[in-house]
């Protein structure tokens, strides 16, 4: 798959956790009022943002959806929509999908993949969540991206607009590791999906040395700049 890195500003808010801001205050790490994989809630001031959020993690209410949370939380009036990758029933991609697509210009398997494209389609931006594992992204959220495929070749061999509107994206990563390579590469990924699906590579936040589970409840500092993210997106 070739695809150029997406034009636009990149704020680079951690990459090191020498450079993430003090904060005395602490941010809850989790919040129940965060919706389900295709539930949605307005909050207190509306906007006309629909903010999707996904994480790839396999443990769940761990310290990546720690932070997706927090970044919803705070994304006050916009409309949510969370998934959580693990929750649903999602293929490796298929040889079948390299030179097949369905009508609409997406996967041609039956399976869960329909209710992210679908949520992908209506968001205006998107939060991608994901854990470091073995130097990338974990197996769940790569299973999720290489099966948008699809959208590669019907947007850059069949010249179908799947995704004309422009979404603004972020992407949110947790790390034991302290090592910045693993974040790079992991970032690199986001990217080239990021501009599959036509969105702004617009935000990110690297948090390392997060070696245990809920470890970043510790770092307020993170957690208030996952809901910083998450404030700035709901403001369009």
């Amino acid at each position: 798959m070739r695809e150029a890195e997406p034009a636009g500003r990149k704020q680079s808010l951690v990459s090191h956790e020498s450079r993430v801001p003090s904060h005395d205050s602490r941010v809850p790490s989790h919040d129940s009022r965060v919706p389900s994989r295709e539930s949605r809630i307005p909050n207190q001031r509306i906007t006309n943002m629909k903010i999707l959020g996904i994480s790839g993690s396999p443990r769940k209410k761990g310290n990546t959806e720690t932070l997706l949370d927090a970044a919803l939380k705070k994304a006050a009036g916009a409309e949510i929509k969370k998934i959580i990758i693990s929750d649903l029933n999602i293929s490796p991609c298929r040889e079948e999908e390299y030179s097949e697509v369905s009508e609409r210009g997406f996967s041609i398997v039956n399976d869960d993949m329909s209710v992210i494209f679908d949520a992908v389609t209506e968001c205006d931006a998107i939060i991608i969540a994901s854990p470091i594992f073995f130097g990338s992204l974990s197996a769940q959220m790569k299973t999720m991206i290489d099966r948008f495929q699809c959208v590669w070749i019907s947007k850059n061999i069949q010249k179908k607009d799947v995704y004309p509107k422009r979404l603004k994206g972020a992407f949110l990563c947790a790390s034991a590791s302290r090592r910045q390579d693993f974040f790079d590469n992991a970032s690199s990924i986001i990217k080239h999906f990021f501009a599959t699906i036509n969105a702004e590579y617009k935000e990110e936040l690297f948090c390392p040395g997060l070696d245990t589970k809920g470890s970043v409840k510790n770092h307020p500092e993170c957690l208030k700049a996952a809901g910083d993210i998450g404030e700035r997106l709901a403001r369009g």
